[in-house]
């Protein structure tokens, strides 16, 4: 019988921030997407006080990968212990905790620990393995600590909102709308030019060129996860300059009083480039309604158009 063996590693970083803030932004697993460069999207299948059970997307090797994680959450320990229910090869299984150790001076030491076994526990698996979390623990890591010693409240960078349209024809129309992003520069009036990979069932990756009313033009690039015909999921890889970090969901549903579609943001914001970008003597508050006027104004388009194919096709 062949026997594989626990690999361990640990990963630190000392971030001019309170344990219990660096603590809040790892527990509330829903911003990852927003805060994480490897995460995509994360959708809850369980969830408690304690403990929490949802299924994760995310970056692995230049590849979208996903796995279903149980997380048990202490905060009075400030502990945060995962492990994946069944791992993707070449992983056998996975697991670990997060620690936050109070330093004098206001200073915190973030741990990542993970310990795994490899499917053959070649060197070479091993090793590839081991690439990975030396790849994306340390991006976590930064990504927390640039977050949590911007000096304002996390509550206060990050920002979530939806809308939402009723729709009088079928959610799978809107959903195929939607999911056919290669045909928006024709579709939509703000898309000018779309290039659409798909490199995975499922996954996608979006380019493309909007153009503001002002005439001024902006490239985006978007990984995407399908999954026909309820949600589509998206993480920017590129943010502007005003977001550390932005991430949304489609959803498309058939209620009792009709379908229903509705668009999900998550940012974090960027205290130190809103007087660039907004203008000196503009703070955090008038970024958060920027951001909410500017994105919630390019999904109400798309929607909008969403509806009316639908519409359409159920005619």
């Amino acid at each position: 019988m062949e026997t594989t063996h626990e690999h361990r590693t640990e990963h630190t970083r000392v971030v001019a921030a309170p344990p219990r803030v660096l603590y809040g932004l790892v527990a509330d697993v829903t911003v990852w997407p927003a805060l994480f460069g490897p995460s995509v999207h994360v959708r809850h299948l369980e969830r408690s006080e304690r403990a929490e059970r949802f299924e994760l997307w995310a970056t692995v090797n230049g590849e979208v990968s996903s796995w279903v994680s149980r997380r048990t959450l202490d905060p009075d320990r400030l502990r945060v212990t995962f492990r994946q229910e069944v791992s993707r090869p070449p992983i056998a299984s996975m697991g670990g905790e997060w620690l936050f150790r109070e330093l004098p001076g206001g200073h915190t030491e973030v741990v990542l620990r993970h310990s795994f076994s490899a499917v053959d526990d070649s060197p070479e698996t091993v090793a590839r393995v081991n690439a990975a979390l030396d790849r994306n623990s340390p991006e976590e890591l930064a990504a927390l600590g640039r977050t949590a010693e911007c000096g304002h409240a996390p509550e206060d960078m990050v920002l979530t909102f939806t809308d939402t349209v009723e729709l009088s024809g079928a959610a799978a129309d809107a959903y195929a709308f939607v999911a056919r992003a290669d045909l928006w520069a024709d579709r939509l009036p703000h898309v000018d030019r779309v290039r659409l990979a798909e490199p995975a069932p499922g996954v996608q990756d979006l380019e493309m060129d909007t153009v503001t009313a002002d005439g001024a033009r902006h490239t985006t690039r978007s990984v995407r996860v399908c999954r026909a015909p309820e949600w589509i999921a998206y993480k920017q890889l590129v943010p502007p300059k005003l977001l550390l970090g932005h991430s949304g969901l489609w959803t498309f549903t058939e209620g009792p009083e009709g379908a229903v579609l509705t668009s999900r943001h998550t940012v974090v914001i960027d205290p130190d480039a809103v007087a660039a970008v907004l203008g000196a003597g503009r703070d955090l508050a008038d970024a958060r309604k920027f951001v909410r006027e500017a994105l919630g104004r390019n999904s109400a388009t798309t929607m909008a158009y969403a509806a009316k194919y639908a519409a359409r096709t159920e005619g």
